[in-house]
């Protein structure tokens, strides 16, 4: 009989692995499941579904990243919010995140998407929903992961000190409204999405805001340069 908890960071399973045997996890392994056996393309692949917790054991997280849906074309998504692998054409989205880190930082646009270079830092790249099926964005929504996913951060905001929580959108500031704000920091702006970016998210500062925290609590930095070339680890 197959593992009831999947493969997993350690540092992780021991806060949120009692999480897979709840009913509702269960019903989602298996509507997952169905998807699959009816021939649907669910993405990222499921090596990956659990990636960013992989790349960030919970005592290492400094920063939370919140996103909303994994991105719904073939190639793109890996398992971190924002995210996207090597060779794929940069999101807008993340286009403009990019934009915000040249003005606040001085730090060159990256020619690539792939970000796992924060995650392996200590920012966890977060998506409230963990799957999409293709070509289908918010496929998977009310399924399971959004009680999942507010589990982890429920677990970040209590069992951790000092973390940034960056929340880009009312989705993100509405999942993470309980973070104790006299024990992390709450960085809140419109969405980076070409749609809102000039609302409030150009100009916003997140980074260098995270960096002057962390260090104002003898912490590391994080260094948001991403190599020329994506590092795959």
């Amino acid at each position: 009989m197959a593992q009831s908890t999947p493969q997993l960071d350690e540092s992780w399973k021991a806060v949120v692995g009692g999480e897979f045997d709840q009913p509702y996890m269960q019903s989602l392994k298996a509507f997952l499941l169905d998807q699959k056996q009816a021939g649907k393309h669910i993405f990222p692949k499921g090596s990956q579904y659990f990636r960013a917790l992989d790349l960030t054991p919970i005592d290492q997280v400094r920063v939370v990243i919140l996103g909303q849906d994994p991105y719904h074309g073939a190639g793109q998504a890996h398992g971190l919010c924002f995210s996207v692998q090597p060779g794929v054409r940069i999101p807008p989205s993340l286009v403009n995140i990019y934009k915000e880190m040249e003005s606040d930082l001085g730090i060159p646009r990256a020619n690539h998407g792939f970000l796992e270079h924060w995650a392996r830092q200590g920012v966890l790249l977060l998506n409230s929903v963990l799957t999409v099926e293709e070509g289908r964005a918010g496929a998977h929504q009310g399924k399971g992961w959004e009680r999942f996913t507010d589990r982890i951060i429920h677990a970040v905001a209590e069992e951790r000190e000092h973390v940034v929580f960056i929340l880009w959108g009312a989705y993100a500031q509405k999942k993470a409204a309980f973070v104790d704000q006299s024990r992390h920091l709450v960085l809140k702006s419109v969405h980076p999405s070409p749609l809102s970016a000039h609302n409030g998210f150009f100009g916003s500062k997140p980074f260098s805001k995270t960096n002057a925290y962390l260090q104002s609590h003898g912490l590391e930095p994080i260094d948001w340069q991403l190599p020329i070339t994506p590092d795959a680890g």
